[in-house]
């Protein structure tokens, strides 16, 4: 059984930071593309970054120059460092993992942390 598990989350004022952990158990994240995504209040689930299971890393525009994602794979843990935080921030944030293997496509999300940045 494949579970993902956040943690990090926390309040913090505006301009600090914050880093999140996602620890998977039931499989091994370096065959995965794994993704961070958040939720705030009222609004859709979105994609913050995601680095694949070759490496290459992606940021959506609001988060670029300001969060790092990066993959210990001696860990089986996904990061994502957040540095100068913004109340915008504020969100649910959540792990995922997808693979396409055999034609089948596996999907995994972790339960989130919640991420509160104060002004």
């Amino acid at each position: 059984q494949v579970q993902l598990v956040e943690s990090g989350g926390g309040l913090v004022q505006a301009g600090g930071s914050l880093r999140l952990s996602c620890v998977a158990s039931g499989t091994i994240i370096r065959l995965h593309d794994m993704g961070w995504y958040r939720q705030a209040p009222g609004n859709e689930r979105e994609l913050v970054a995601s680095i694949t299971s070759g490496g290459s890393t992606y940021y959506t525009d609001y988060v670029k120059g300001r969060f790092t994602i990066s993959r210990d794979d001696a860990k089986n843990t996904v990061y994502l460092q957040m540095n100068s935080l913004k109340p915008e921030d504020t969100a649910v944030y959540y792990c995922n993992a997808r693979r396409a293997y055999r034609a089948l496509n596996y999907n995994y999300w972790g339960q989130g942390t919640q991420v509160t940045v104060s002004s």
